[in-house]
């Protein structure tokens, strides 16, 4: 596993997924369905990719809204994974 980022990286990382919001130590992005159902389907897409990708965001389902976070725990921040998994999730909509 890589190790994490500085932050100028981050800060050039974040440039392409701009519907993440920066935190702390993680990034975060929420999605907003018109069924429960699409919710619940949109995560299992998501356990999908993050067990392809051995990296596994929190996620948040609060009816029809979805929240994931995603940092690197046992790096103690962000690192390339992170952005990768986000990317992949940003495809989605392709």
């Amino acid at each position: 596993m890589s190790n994490a980022l500085t932050p100028e990286i981050i800060q050039e990382r974040i440039k392409k997924i701009p519907e993440w919001e920066l935190n702390e130590d993680s990034i975060s992005r929420s999605f907003e369905f018109d069924e429960y159902q699409f919710a619940i389907d949109f995560v299992n897409t998501i356990a999908e990719i993050a067990e392809e990708a051995q990296h596994h965001p929190d996620i948040s389902i609060n009816y029809t809204n979805v929240t994931l976070v995603l940092t690197t725990h046992s790096k103690g921040g962000l690192t390339e994974s992170d952005f990768e998994v986000a990317l992949r999730i940003d495809s989605l909509g392709d």
